[in-house]
């Protein structure tokens, strides 16, 4: 169906229906020809003529294998359709105190999303007076950061918007130094008590 759709965007051979048109291309000497003359010459090649810019005045055509001019057009399309592919964003929800079991899932499935190629945008959502605890909500996106260090690097630091404390990962590619300015932004945002806290818990 959509190839069909590609051959209804060009008009060829007897469908050309003009005085004359100019001919563009390989193997031809470009000017304007009167229909009958363009028809004759490509068909003297075995090939085709095809209307490239029908609202040009006069219409453009081309001396071509329509068959190859379609392919060369299909593939076109499908190398702009492979550049504009969409980025997926995973969202992972943590509480202020999450426990370790938990913690552990969302790991999991992080990892799986990085290398799947999404991106990873973790939260941790503070309801009513929770707000309080955000130090501890940035400790466990920061950790979470480093314990995918191997996945993904930090594209945006952990960031309080709204009741949400936010931090994003983009797939790593190729080495990146997301473990070092995620110890970095650690040292430098985290309470030293926070932090001890922290690197207990995560050594028990």
């Amino acid at each position: 169906m959509k190839n069909d759709n590609l051959k209804d965007q060009y008009r060829i051979n007897e469908r050309i229906r003009v005085r004359e048109v100019r001919l563009v291309g390989d193997n031809v000497e470009t000017g304007v020809y009167p229909i009958a003359k363009a028809l004759s010459i490509a068909e003297e090649q075995g090939m085709d003529l095809v209307e490239i810019s029908p609202n040009a005045a006069p219409p453009v055509c081309r001396v071509i294998d329509y068959q190859k001019f379609l392919y060369q057009q299909k593939k076109r399309q499908k190398e702009q359709k492979a550049k504009s592919v969409k980025v997926v964003v995973k969202e992972i929800r943590f509480g202020p105190q999450t426990d370790d079991h938990d913690y552990n899932f969302k790991l999991k499935h992080a990892k799986g999303f990085l290398e799947e190629g999404s991106k990873v945008k973790a939260y941790v959502f503070f309801k009513g007076r929770s707000i309080l605890f955000k130090e501890q909500g940035e400790v466990l996106l920061l950790r979470f950061a480093n314990d995918l260090e191997d996945y993904g690097r930090v594209e945006q630091l952990p960031v309080l918007e709204g009741k949400r404390m936010i931090i994003m990962l983009t797939p790593k590619k190729t080495g990146g130094n997301a473990s070092s300015a995620t110890k970095d932004a650690k040292k430098a945002t985290v309470p030293p008590k926070l932090k001890k806290e922290e690197e207990n818990k995560v050594t028990e």
